[in-house]
C-alpha cells in the first residue's frame, strides 16, 4: 500500500503517490466546489429527463417537456414571413415612384435589395458595388444601358447578352480579327480615342484616327463619342472604362473586343426581389 506521510517542507500530508522521488501532496478540493459539482450532476439528470438530450440512431430523446429550439426558430421565421407579406405585396403592385414616396416601403425595398445584392451580385460587382475590370462600377453615374430605375430594372430582369429573348444586346465589331481595319489603322484610331479622355496626349495617329472613327465608329458611339445607351455603346470621352483605359487596352478591344455577359435574373429571382434590387442599385448614388 502507498505510505502516507507529512512532507517536511510544506507540512502537508502526502497522498502516498511518488514518482522518481517526487511525492504528491494531498490538496483536497474546496468543499464549496465539491458541493457545486455534485449539484451539477444532479441537475444534469433532471435536464436529461425534461429536455431533449440523448442522441439516437434516427433521432434523439424528446424529454418530458418536449421543448425544441428548432420549433421556436421555425415559428419565428413564419412570423417574419407574415410580417413581410404585406410589404412584399405592396412592392409588387406599387410603381417605383410610389415606393420611393413611401418611407416604409422604401426601407423594406432597400433592405431586401441589399440582401439580394450580397447573395447574387457581389461576386461580380463586389460587396461595395464598385466593380472590377469587366464588371461595371454601380456607384458612379456612367451607365451603358441607362441609370434610371426602370433602365436598371430591365437590365437586371433580362440581363445582357444572356438567355432571355428580351436580353440587352450589343456587339462591337472585331475590326482587327475580321480584317475590317489594318493594324496601323487600329493604332491610329486608338490614338484618337485615347486622346478623347487624355487631352494632353499627342499621338501621331490622332488626325487619321479621327477620320477612321468617323467612318466606322460614330454609328454606335456618336459623332461626339459620348456613346448611346440605346445600344449599350459606352462614352469614350470620360475616364471610366469597363476593362482598361490604356492605349494598349483600346487597341486590344478594337482588334478583338471582349463582350461580357450579365445573367438573366427573371425566373431566378421573383419580381419583388428584382424591383428591390433596382431600387437598391439606383440608391447607391450613381442612379439617374
Amino acid at each position: 500500500m502507498a505510505k502516507k506521510e507529512i512532507d517536511q517542507h510544506s507540512g502537508i500530508e502526502t497522498t502516498g503517490h511518488e514518482w522518481d522521488g517526487l511525492k504528491e501532496l494531498n490538496h483536497p478540493l474546496p468543499r464549496w466546489w465539491v458541493y457545486i459539482f455534485y449539484a451539477c450532476i444532479v441537475w444534469s439528470f433532471g435536464y436529461f429527463i425534461l429536455y431533449p438530450a440523448w442522441p439516437g440512431i434516427t433521432g434523439y430523446t424528446a424529454g418530458i417537456l418536449g421543448h425544441s429550439n428548432r420549433n421556436e426558430a421555425l415559428a419565428d421565421v413564419e412570423a417574419l414571413k407574415t410580417a413581410r407579406e404585406a410589404s412584399a405585396k405592396a412592392i409588387a403592385t406599387a410603381s417605383f415612384d410610389q415606393i420611393r414616396a413611401n418611407p416604409a416601403l422604401l426601407q423594406f425595398a432597400l433592405a431586401n435589395g441589399r440582401a439580394a445584392f450580397a447573395n447574387n451580385c457581389a461576386p461580380c460587382h463586389g460587396t461595395g458595388a464598385t466593380g472590377s475590370p469587366g464588371y461595371p462600377n454601380l456607384q458612379d453615374d456612367d451607365w451603358l444601358w441607362g441609370g434610371k430605375i426602370d433602365d436598371i430594372f430591365t437590365t437586371i430582369r433580362y440581363g445582357v447578352r444572356s438567355t432571355s429573348d428580351q436580353t440587352r444586346q450589343s456587339q462591337m465589331s472585331a475590326f482587327g480579327k475580321d480584317g475590317i481595319l489594318k493594324k496601323e489603322e487600329i493604332n491610329d484610331v486608338a490614338d484618337f480615342v485615347f486622346s478623347l479622355s487624355n487631352p494632353d496626349y499627342k499621338g501621331a495617329g490622332i488626325a487619321n484616327g479621327k477620320k477612321i472613327f468617323a467612318d466606322n465608329c460614330v454609328a454606335c458611339h456618336g459623332d461626339d463619342a459620348k456613346g448611346n445607351q440605346d445600344v449599350g455603346a459606352p462614352n469614350l470621352t470620360d475616364k471610366i472604362w469597363l476593362y482598361s483605359g490604356t492605349k494598349e487596352a483600346i487597341v486590344a478591344q478594337v482588334t478583338n473586343p471582349r463582350h461580357g455577359v450579365m445573367p438573366t435574373w427573371e425566373g431566378k429571382l421573383d419580381d419583388i426581389t428584382i424591383k428591390s434590387l433596382a431600387i437598391y442599385v439606383h440608391d447607391l448614388g450613381g442612379g439617374k
